[in-house]
């Protein structure tokens, strides 16, 4: 976890491989607000890439670098005193001939969608 205490895994589903939905609990009260912003505490957007990252890597229980992203929306903001638990489902392909991990996400809860991501995770 890059963010030591910035979230805890609720639920992890992954018994579709090419289907992974993860729900997340954000600690509103962590440091990163403090700076992100503070008095309006926001998601940095670089938190919710890095959260993809870690569902995968749990996933995979191996570590990953990203390597390439070719889709990456901002949808609405996320205030963890607001959206303190979020979904994320990922639709996962694998690409064995190049060993990538081809990921596309919606991170979101009930009807609002925060966060599409589209990108390359690489086995270090």
């Amino acid at each position: 976890m890059l963010l030591k205490n910035f979230y805890t895994i609720v639920e992890l589903d992954y018994s579709d491989k090419e289907n992974v939905k993860a729900i997340i609990d954000l600690n509103k009260d962590h440091e990163v607000y403090e700076g992100h912003f503070p008095g309006n505490p926001v998601v940095p957007g670089v938190c919710l890439t890095q959260l993809i990252k870690e569902i995968m890597e749990s996933v995979k229980d191996k570590e990953l670098s990203l390597v390439y992203a070719s889709n990456i929306k901002f949808m609405a903001v996320v205030n963890p005193e607001v959206n303190s638990r979020l979904q994320i489902d990922l639709k996962v392909k694998y690409d064995t001939e190049e060993d990538i991990i081809k990921v596309d996400s919606v991170t979101h809860f009930n009807d609002q969608v925060f966060y599409k991501f589209k990108g390359n995770f690489k086995a270090k």
